[in-house]
């Protein structure tokens, strides 16, 4: 699948329907909503072991609908955080963009801006070593639109006819399963 990974590589991770089930058509305001995908806590340790950051990308609109505040969202990304250390697991940082869909915003997904914000931060980043894990379009062009592998998280029934062609590394039903590819795939690089 990929070329020996070491920890000059970046995985970029989307959040709901990646490291989170998705509620459809509505927005996780609170810790109470959140549910965790099965093996996602597990999944990310063990990419702790090959990648150098792991960030996440993830377009929170309901910010700007006026649905939840910014201090909601930054509740449930350190409580997400806090749910992956216990299996030794961490994400250097959580970039959202609060952008409505038709604002044609820089940082929303398929935009490029949390990305370039995630160089800006972490100048190691190099998007040619770069994975980004998605569940949907917007994910699968903003990877591509930095440069980066693709692997999508098949699931998001909305978007499956938009994504049945589509070109990308790897398909996989869950963040875990790509995981234990990965890992396999990796044992196997001379």
């Amino acid at each position: 699948m990929f070329d020996a990974i070491d920890k000059s590589w970046t995985l970029f991770l989307d959040r709901d329907g990646v490291i989170n089930e998705r509620i459809p058509g509505r927005y996780i305001s609170s810790i109470e909503e959140l549910k965790l995908t099965a093996g996602c806590r597990q999944a990310i340790a063990s990419f702790n072991f090959l990648f150098g950051k792991i960030v996440v990308v993830t377009n929170q609109a309901g910010i700007g609908k006026g649905i939840m505040t910014t201090e909601q969202l930054t509740v449930v990304h350190k409580h997400i955080s806090v749910e992956l250390s216990k299996y030794y697991g961490k994400v250097h940082k959580f970039y959202h963009c609060p952008e409505l869909a038709d604002s044609n915003s820089t940082c929303r997904k398929p935009a490029t801006g949390m990305g370039l914000q995630a160089k800006e931060d972490f100048p190691e980043i190099d998007f040619d070593k770069s994975i980004m894990v998605g569940d949907s379009l917007s994910d699968m062009e903003f990877g591509k639109a930095l440069g980066m592998k693709c692997i999508l998280i098949e699931g998001k029934k909305e978007e499956k006819d938009l994504l049945k062609d589509y070109e990308v590394e790897g398909r996989f039903s869950n963040l875990f399963e790509f995981a234990q590819a990965l890992h396999e795939d990796q044992s196997q690089v001379v």
